[in-house]
């Protein structure tokens, strides 16, 4: 419940409080480095006297858009991998593990450092290469559920009925591993995130002016022994951001089933 209330306010600030904060862009030197609640500045200025609050907001739907965007091409794309890896078996699954086994060594900075290499920087390679990693590793999971559940009796049954591969894949075996993958959906909510605002961080995500949580982060750190808000703030939003998103996931997971801790907690350590 918590984690509901918490992503709700979260959600409705990324779609309402663009509207209602003003221009993110508009800046004043001479106001410059305002603590928060001053006049007009809720959350204070940074350093060009920009309003934080106006590029919070921003901030928030961008990271919403990124992790939405990655989890969505992530869950689709690693969940039909997976299911086709792990039931047809064969030459097919080894020749299909060779290349998520491939991608999953590289570092996710180094994904995207050559994402924006070949594209150039902004939220198109972040979304490509977080998109990738989490397509990889959402994959390797479904593939494994898929394994145990192939010579269950109901997939034996429905493959000696003469049922098509592809009927069997999406009227038995998917709707098994859906808890799973509904699970598996909100921690990658919450790596994207992560990893939207880490690349932002290190200037491989958003690109100024369009603000980026990680961006104000990386911005404010020169300030932080006497105008630490400018760093604080957005690190704090990206806290509560990825802990509204665990609860809800450790919702989903005790509500459908409390036996998927395990395969959780599996895919989330490696």
């Amino acid at each position: 419940m918590s984690g509901s209330i918490l992503a709700t306010v979260i959600v409705l600030l990324g779609v309402v409080g663009p509207w209602l904060l003003g221009d993110y862009t508009d800046q004043d030197l001479l106001l410059g480095h305002l603590p928060p609640m001053t006049s007009g500045y809720l959350l204070g200025s940074d350093a060009l006297g920009r309003d934080i609050a106006a590029r919070v907001v921003v901030g928030i739907r961008i990271s919403l858009i990124v992790a939405i965007s990655v989890t969505v091409i992530a869950v689709v794309v690693g969940t039909a991998i997976g299911l086709v890896a792990g039931y047809i078996k064969g030459a097919v699954d080894s020749m299909i593990s060779l290349v998520v086994d491939f991608i999953w060594g590289f570092p996710l900075i180094l994904v995207a450092v050559l994402a924006a290499a070949s594209i150039g920087s902004g939220l198109l390679p972040v979304i490509l290469a977080v998109g990738l990693v989490n397509t990889v590793a959402i994959a390797r999971v479904v593939r494994g559920e898929v394994l145990g559940l192939s010579e269950k009796e109901f997939v034996v049954a429905a493959r000696a009925g003469g049922y098509s591969t592809m009927r069997i894949l999406t009227r038995h075996l998917l709707p098994n591993i859906m808890p799973v993958v509904l699970v598996l959906s909100s921690y990658y909510v919450a790596v994207g995130i992560i990893a939207e605002a880490s690349l932002s961080f290190v200037g491989l995500g958003a690109q100024p002016p369009l603000p980026s949580l990680g961006q104000m982060v990386s911005e404010g750190r020169n300030y932080m022994r006497l105008n630490h808000w400018e760093s604080t703030v957005p690190g704090i939003v990206i806290f509560v951001m990825v802990l509204s998103v665990s609860l809800i996931g450790d919702g989903l997971r005790d509500l459908l089933d409390p036996r998927l801790r395990t395969a959780v907690e599996r895919a989330s350590s490696k």
